[in-house]
Order: structure tokens, then sequence, then C-alpha cells
């Protein structure tokens, strides 16, 4: 059965082809992707690889979760599946908020 591995803290140069070659040495990589922003392409500094099987995933979770590449300590787990996750905020505009009304209306004449 597939199983999907979170690869955190990578560098931002890293991509899915690095990260393919990185877990083949331990089995049967599905697939390999390096999640990057929608709006400027650039790497958001993780992936998820998705392994042929649980044990050859495990594998590699053992060997490369707190190794050193290219200067960074990776995070290497296995990923948590969408509903599993806690619930933040979505990183949009908020609906509330802004400028708080004035609490003394009119004419100051401190005013110049």
């Amino acid at each position: 059965m597939p199983s999907t591995v979170y690869v955190g803290n990578l560098p931002y140069s890293a991509d899915g082809d690095a990260l393919n070659k990185m877990f083949t040495a331990f089995g049967t990589v599905i697939s390999a992707k390096v999640i990057s922003d929608s709006m400027s392409g650039r790497s958001k500094g993780f992936g998820f690889v998705e392994m042929e099987n649980a044990e050859d995933a495990q594998k590699a979770i053992k060997a490369l979760d707190q190794t050193e590449n290219d200067g960074r300590k990776i995070v290497v787990n296995l990923a948590k599946p969408k509903e599993d996750r806690p619930r933040g905020t979505s990183g949009g505009f908020r609906r509330e908020g802004g400028f708080s009304p004035r609490r003394e209306g009119g004419y100051s004449s401190r005013r110049g």
C-alpha cells in the first residue's frame, strides 16, 4: 500500500527530482513534489514523496530525518491526511478589522 512522506525544511533550491533521487535509495518512488507558492513560483521549503509501500517509507524516514541537506537539517515523517491536520487561518483577508471608529468626533482645537 502506498505511503506518503512529508519532507520539511528543504533548501529552496530543491525540486521534485532532488527528492526523487534522495528517496529512491530506500524503495520505489511513485511521485515526489516540492510545494511552491502559486503566485511567485518559489519553493515553500517542503514537499511530499509517495512511496510504493509503508516499509520503504519507514526506512527512508529513519535514515533521512534530521540529516543535513545543502546546509539545512531536514524533517522527514509520515504525512498526515488533510482531515487530521489542525485548522488554522487560511492566510487570506479577514472580514473584521480595519480602522476602529473614532472615539471622539468633530473638530479638535489641537489640530493646526
